[in-house]
């Protein structure tokens, strides 16, 4: 249903997601700044544009990129493939952990060029955690989910020791995995202080933006599938969660917020709409000037639905 390119066990239709954060199969979008030829009179300015950059692995769907600077990225896909450079995007080393060809990687959290944790998605213990300290020469599995009814769909990090995970919802509500050293442990935080869940409610496994932070405790989750879209905020690192509609497409499995970005804890951009193809979906953008308090739709929205935004 929100699981994107994956079967859910109800034998919904399998489907994929297309838009901004899906990627193609071979080719990774980076920007990069150019120097324009300047006039006699004017001081030199840059511009930014985009260039193509081929990863060399034509046959994987990227979800998953963490840029760490402007030579440093990592990316995460399908076929349990993680990719770095460390060269801008000239050339990519495939830094795969061994034995996870089976998994699908929907969200990566690096830290530097040697640091980085990914999130494989899926029903039971198909949802995993690896952390590398060595720039992917290693990795350790510091997580591997044992309750089928779980599914994680996205992890984030306030700062390079605290992070989170978030799981659909499990006997009605939004689980939340912690982890206080850098992604090598995790445990469940408590759920008294987590509204419950609305009937079809859930993340979408999209971009690994549908948990964000900003600063040391401020933390958003967004969700999809119900009859509203809604955005969940903590101000406490995720013991406590209060929730908001946004005024996105919902109304069905397909609909809802796909990703966030916050520019600081006050300041936010929702996307998300329809990913089912054909469909029209307008109004697939919202943000906030309240931490998430209230939304209202973007004044120009993108045309169609959209599954990642960032705010620099």
């Amino acid at each position: 249903m929100r699981r994107l390119g994956t079967t859910r066990r109800t034998g919904r239709t399998r489907s994929r997601a297309t838009g901004a954060a899906a990627g193609a199969a071979a080719l990774l979008a980076l920007a990069a700044l150019t120097a324009v030829p300047a006039q006699a009179h004017e001081p030199e300015r840059r511009v930014p544009h985009w260039e193509l950059k081929d990863t060399g692995t034509p046959e994987v769907r990227f979800r998953g990129l963490a840029a760490v600077s402007r030579n440093t990225a990592w990316l995460a896909g399908t076929g349990g493939t993680v990719l770095r450079t460390t060269d801008g995007g000239a050339t990519w080393r495939n830094v795969s952990p061994p034995g996870a060809a089976e998994l699908q990687f929907r969200d990566v959290e690096a830290f530097d060029a040697r640091r980085a944790v990914v999130l494989a998605i899926g029903e039971g213990e198909a949802s995993r955690v690896y952390r590398t300290d060595d720039g992917g020469v290693t990795w350790t599995e510091s997580f591997r989910n044992t309750d089928p009814k779980a599914f994680y769909d996205c992890l984030a990090f306030f700062d390079h020791r605290h992070g989170l995970a978030m799981s659909d919802p499990v006997d009605g509500k939004f689980r939340i995995l912690s982890t206080r050293d850098g992604g090598r442990t995790w445990k469940v935080l408590p759920d008294e202080g987590m509204p419950a869940a609305r009937e079809g409610e859930a993340g979408f496994a999209a971009s690994g933006q549908c948990l964000v932070t900003s600063g040391p405790k401020d933390v958003w989750l967004a969700t999809g599938g119900a009859a509203h879209a809604r955005v969940l905020h903590s101000a406490d690192r995720g013991r406590t969660w209060t929730a908001t509609d946004a005024p996105l497409p919902a109304g069905d499995p397909a609909r809802g917020v796909f990703a966030l970005a916050f520019r600081d804890r006050t300041h936010g951009l929702a996307v998300g709409g329809d990913f089912t193809p054909g469909r029209p979906s307008p109004n697939a953008a919202a943000r906030t000037g309240d931490g998430g308090r209230t939304w209202l739709p973007a004044a120009a929205p993108p045309p169609a639905y959209r599954s990642g935004v960032a705010w620099p």
